[in-house]
């Protein structure tokens, strides 16, 4: 059994390789039971290993670029010479191995000592106090990199949640689908706060911004003094506004909290009822399928999806729902839920054990609003994510940026968005100005089918396709007046992270 693991993890590294033996610069091969990676860049080899450290991703089929490799599932990045985690969804570094040559051939040696980042440290005379507003993917991955970049100041972080910062896709995907247990949910462990210095208050509410005095109100009263603050409130879930839409087995999905108590409902439902056709809705959808669940999903759409990613996709993933014995109900909506009777406007009803709202969320800027900081349809925010009061800076989904490879200001309501500009906003409380120009990317998943989004087109006139959606082996580019705004794509992993890759270099 052990033999065959290793003869699938390629040669053993440590009795070396011939450098004839690459291909495109990259050799998949094992130290003992640990898969390695050997990455040419330029006349150096090096070492570092095989799976990202977000998901498990092969970083053997991901892209190298420069002294990084990319994912190709979520599109991390990781610097090569330290193992550095250079941006989200992965927030850890991966190991590093030390590489000699030796009588022509490349040999890996003794795991090293994890480096330090190669990135800007904080300065000397960096803020003495920061405050962080919201407990979600943007505030988290603020808090970390500013340890991460050796900030040795005060990190308050301020979350209305009962729960620590959880990874948040998980609860409409795997967790839900009962396919992950619960200690994969938290993005570190429960002392992990404590021990870098992060001062995390849960179920704390915000209800003011004192900006001439630089302080935080909260609910009880007390005021915090901040020289940064950062801004990640997030979004709320939309609700609906029908009668009967307040009963207890009428759910939304945001927190963890949330999850919990779909997955109790789901204990004992034989129906259920998705109102809307969103991400969270259809992933809320094959999770539910997964655990046996009846699914009804009731939208206003004539195609799901179709607004972002297209008639093509949007026929695909109607197909593959009803594939898993999903009912639809499009181009409706409910009018009203009557104990387990949900009445819908076509004049049909639906009893339902366990309903989900899923039409979407709304940015919380009520504080930002309150606080008189400019607003576009989000929180207007500088390319380093400072919004129009000096030394508040916002990151998520309220904030609205000049984005620039579109040429366009845009607001995207995205997990690996979010940490990215949490981890751009923390170098730039620190006074080490990094434009945020990263490109937008998102995945969803339905059934064991992910799909990848790179870029943002609110609006296309040709969608082109490359490949077959119906076989799940495709590319699609969706472009406005000839360029390419965005591309989604079906198991074309390398070819979405070279699209990426294409839109920042053109935006340079």
């Amino acid at each position: 059994m052990a033999q065959e693991q290793n003869t699938s993890q390629g040669p053993d590294l440590t009795q070396g390789i011939a450098i004839t033996d690459f291909v495109d610069g990259k050799l998949l091969g094992h130290v003992g039971d640990e898969e390695v990676l050997l990455v040419q860049s330029g006349d150096d080899i090096l070492a570092v290993a095989a799976h990202c450290a977000h998901y498990h991703g092969p970083l053997a089929e991901g892209l190298v670029t420069g002294e990084s490799v990319r994912c190709p599932w979520h599109h991390a990045c990781f610097d090569l010479r330290t193992g550095e985690a250079e941006r989200a969804p992965a927030l850890g570094p991966i190991a590093c191995w030390k590489v000699e040559r030796r009588d022509g051939r490349i040999v890996v040696k003794e795991k090293r000592e994890q480096p330090k980042p190669r990135g800007p440290m904080a300065k000397a005379d960096a803020p003495a106090r920061i405050v962080i507003v919201g407990g979600g993917a943007a505030g988290f991955a603020a808090a970390e990199m500013l340890r991460r970049r050796d900030y040795r100041g005060s990190i308050v972080m301020l979350s209305d949640d009962a729960a620590p910062p959880v990874d948040r896709p998980n609860l409409s995907k795997d967790y839900l689908a009962g396919s992950a247990p619960e200690d994969w949910l938290p993005l570190r462990p429960d002392d992990f706060y404590a021990e870098n210095g992060i001062d995390l208050r849960l179920k704390t509410a915000v209800t003011g911004i004192d900006t001439r005095h630089r302080e935080v109100v909260i609910a009880d009263g007390e005021r915090l003094a901040y020289d940064r603050l950062l801004l990640a409130t997030g979004a709320e879930p939309v609700r609906l506004n029908v009668p009967g839409a307040d009963q207890p087995h009428v759910h939304t999905l945001r927190s963890l909290g949330d999850c919990r108590a779909i997955i109790e409902a789901a204990k004992n439902a034989q129906r259920a009822l998705v109102v809307g056709a969103s991400f969270i809705g259809l992933e809320v959808a094959a999770s539910l399928r997964t655990r046996g669940v009846e699914v009804h999903v009731a939208a206003l759409e004539a195609r799901p999806m179709e607004r972002v990613f297209g008639p093509q996709l949007g026929d695909f993933i109607r197909a593959l729902h009803e594939e898993h014995g999903v009912i639809f109900h499009l181009q409706d909506t409910v009018t009203v839920i009557n104990g387990k009777r949900a009445a819908l406007k076509s004049g049909g009803a639906i009893e339902a054990d366990l309903v989900v709202i899923g039409v979407g969320v709304r940015p919380r800027l009520m504080l930002a609003e309150a606080a008189g900081l400019t607003i576009d349809r989000g929180v207007t925010v500088n390319e380093y994510l400072e919004t129009s009061a000096p030394g508040i800076f916002a990151a998520g989904d309220i904030a609205r940026w000049p984005d620039r490879y579109s040429g366009e200001r845009i607001r995207v309501e995205h997990w690996v968005v979010a940490e990215r500009q949490g981890q751009t906003a923390a170098a730039n409380m620190l006074g080490l100005k990094e434009r945020f120009d990263a490109v937008p990317f998102f995945w969803s998943q339905h059934y064991d089918v992910p799909i990848n989004y790179v870029g943002h087109a609110e609006r296309w006139d040709t969608i082109t396709v490359e490949g077959d959606v119906k076989a799940k082996d495709c590319l699609l580019r969706y472009r406005r007046n000839g360029r390419v705004l965005a591309v989604a794509s079906i198991y074309r992993d390398l070819d979405s992270l070279k699209a990426e890759l294409a839109m920042e270099e053109a935006a340079r």
